[in-house]
């Protein structure tokens, strides 16, 4: 199994920070070459359904997700969702959580990345090359530099 462990923190509201990581679209500007497509009607909810497509033209791979689980942050709970990965060529999952943090909050980004066909042998290479993948995306949704970025 190769999981990405990203932790974050941030001067934003928890729900500043559900805003912007739950944004499926705007994803797709922070990962290169990447074009993602929401396919059920707005707002997100469990059983919300998109696509991101990574590559150029006809050659690309899609990476088919679904929100199995949708608890955004109140000021009794901290804010979580989970995605399914439905692909066929990319597969695991991906959680996300956020939580009050002192005068901010705390994310947590968890990340089962598989791609069907590579020897599990490439399961540390995956997982640093999501890492910085990951990391820089949410850098990038959260339009600042997060305070004591932990992997």
């Amino acid at each position: 199994m190769s999981v990405i462990r990203i932790v974050r923190h941030t001067r934003m509201s928890p729900d500043e920070v559900w805003r912007r990581l739950t944004d499926w679209e705007r994803h797709a500007g922070h990962v290169p070459l990447t074009r993602t497509v929401v396919l059920t009607p707005p707002p997100t909810h469990v059983g919300t359904r998109f696509t991101a497509r990574t590559g150029l033209g006809r050659a690309g791979v899609d990476d088919p997700m679904e929100v199995v689980r949708w608890e955004p942050p109140t000021s009794a709970r901290p804010g979580r969702c989970r995605l399914e990965k439905r692909g066929r060529v990319v597969l695991g999952w991906v959680e996300i959580e956020v939580r009050p943090a002192g005068a901010g909050t705390r994310i947590l980004w968890l990340e089962d990345l598989r791609v069907r066909g590579l020897p599990r042998i490439l399961d540390p290479l995956t997982v640093s090359a999501g890492r910085l993948l990951f990391g820089r995306a949410l850098t990038g949704l959260l339009g600042e530099n997060p305070r004591g970025a932990h992997r």
